[in-house]
């Protein structure tokens, strides 16, 4: 091969044959170009890369930056509420094993409240999950849509009427001016009786006697008003299911909120050093008022707040309610209303009882969960966001637990602490930090009975369902199915007995409810009314 300055030759061989092929300065310009054009495309790759990089280690940086942000706040309240619960321990002069046991329970020690978001509306802001919630929805629209379709083909038109609603919120007028009277005593009431035992307590030298007196006033006047009253109104006015539920809960909810503001109020009192003939500090009725209605059943003088009141947010809320109450609605008239006063003209049999909870575990979770939902998330941010109460830490992952201690715990934080603090610990301490199990029992035995009590002035009838499934079965799997269970099949099982317990509740409930208007009690006796009148009605 031989080449010189204009041209360039090349030899093929091919089948034994030389041939020689010369290239053109136009083709070896092209070659050039082609080389410079990769060359810059290098460069411009390498760049590019730089700049990759480049962004990847600023967003690095920003999120070091975020997350040293989070983690000193979240290190911080943690130091402070570390703090506030061993403050006691700084000029404490004992430092035993024992000590540093008793100290857990101390009743200085209690909630922390801290500024926090509720779960759901972390998970929310998730695609994956908001689908799930969407599919509810979708699920909703179903409801309706099968509801209008089974009354076209019945009755050749489309009919949507809310009977069952209006019925059950019958008398709102009645439950409103009770809401009233109960509001304005456990406002008055338990505040002027406090400050006029706290401003006698110091000055007197008869604080023995003032404090047994107020004790014993207030014990009569808690048991007349919030005791017996509220149950009158719903006796002797007949009122419907769901006038009736409001009104009991709004009782248990006024009795918690005014027992926190009193066992506060009376420890901070007796604590408090003042001089002689000097009125000791009392919290203000603001603050008092405040604590009636935000989201929380332990009194503080102050909350963590948030600094502006989003009302989208809150329309949101309520309007998710409003959701909750037609779902609920539709469940009970495609699900469960039916079926149930079909079952009501059959021979009570075993299988028919079997049959019927199967039937009812469907109906029964999705009622569950839109209790949760529509309670414990919406109603409870709702009236936190209006009263920029920052602290929405009303339950925490409970879907997630592998033992039925843990969904105890998480299911309904705001109850939950209450009970810790005021049945639980407090026995804890008054019996010298022993019997804890028996503290554990002594809990669940009062939770049941409160939701035993809500159930029966609910409905009108006595039918302990919700008490032995709380009590009995809930405190044996509190105790087997506890903390010690890890791993994904316990989650399982506990889903799966939920189902079952859910199940159980609205058929059992569903019979005697027909049971009691097919069959009405001829008699006031004491059997008569504790006897269920499903084990002995057949029509």
């Amino acid at each position: 091969m031989a080449t010189n300055s204009s041209t360039s030759k090349v030899v093929h061989r091919k089948n034994g044959k030389t041939s020689v092929t010369s290239s053109s300065p136009k083709e070896n310009g092209s070659t050039r170009q082609e080389s410079n054009h990769t060359e810059l495309h290098s460069r411009d790759t390498v760049q590019w890369a730089r700049d990759v990089e480049r962004i990847k280690m600023e967003v690095i940086e920003q999120m070091k930056v975020q997350m040293s942000e989070v983690l000193d706040k979240a290190l911080t309240d943690s130091l402070r509420s570390l703090s506030q619960s061993t403050q006691w321990d700084i000029n404490g002069n004992t430092h035993s094993h024992t000590d540093e046991k008793a100290r857990r329970h101390r009743m200085e020690d209690g909630k922390v409240f801290v500024a926090r978001r509720s779960i759901l509306d972390e998970l929310f802001e998730i695609s994956h999950v908001r689908t799930i919630y969407h599919m509810f929805i979708a699920a909703l629209f179903l409801f309706i849509i099968s509801t209008l379709a089974v009354d076209y083909i019945d009755q050749g038109r489309l009919v949507l009427d809310f009977d069952l609603f209006f019925y059950a919120f019958g008398q709102l007028g009645t439950v409103v001016w009770a809401w009233f009277i109960m509001f304005t005593y456990t406002l008055l009431g338990p505040y002027h009786v406090l400050s006029q035992w706290a401003d006698l307590y110091h000055r007197s030298s008869w604080n023995m006697s003032v404090s047994v007196a107020t004790a014993v006033i207030l014990l009569v006047a808690q048991m007349c008003v919030l005791g017996y009253f509220p149950v009158f109104v719903v006796v002797h006015y007949q009122l419907p299911p769901a006038s009736r539920f409001i009104v009991i809960l709004e009782q248990i909810r006024f009795l918690m909120k005014s027992y926190s503001f009193i066992r506060e109020t009376v420890v901070a009192v007796v604590r408090e050093k003042t001089a002689k003939g000097e009125s000791c500090r009392f919290p203000t009725l603001s603050n008092y008022l405040y604590f009636l209605f935000c989201p929380t059943l332990i009194y503080r003088e102050a909350y963590p707040r948030n600094p502006y009141i989003r009302w989208n947010y809150v329309w949101r809320n309520f309007a998710k309610i409003l959701g909750s109450l037609f779902y609920l609605y539709f469940i009970l008239v495609r699900l469960c209303i039916p079926v149930f006063m079909n079952e009501s003209n059959r021979p009570f049999s075993t299988r028919t009882l079997v049959l019927a909870i199967f039937h009812s575990t469907l109906p029964g979770m999705l009622m569950l969960l839109l209790g949760f939902f529509a309670f414990l998330h919406c109603w409870l941010n709702a009236f936190a966001e209006m009263l920029r109460f920052a602290d929405r830490m009303f339950y925490k992952d409970w879907w997630n637990s592998t033992s039925f201690a843990n969904y105890y715990r998480t299911w309904n934080i705001v109850v939950h602490d209450w009970l810790y603090y005021y049945a639980y610990r407090d026995f804890v301490w008054l019996t010298g930090h022993r019997f804890r199990s028996v503290a554990t029992m002594s809990v669940f035995a009062v939770s049941a009975f409160v939701h035993e009590y809500a159930f029966t002035m609910g409905f009108g009838f006595f039918y302990p369902v919700m008490f032995v499934l709380f009590a009995v079965i809930g405190g044996v799997f509190n105790f087997t199915l506890n903390d010690k269970r890890k791993g994904p099949m316990w989650n399982v099982i506990m889903w799966t007995c939920l189902f079952i317990g859910q199940g159980v509740q609205v058929c059992l409930y569903c019979l005697e409810w027909y049971a009691q208007v097919h069959c009405p009690r001829t008699g006031t006796g004491f059997w008569e009314l504790v006897t269920p009148r499903s084990w002995t009605c057949n029509l």
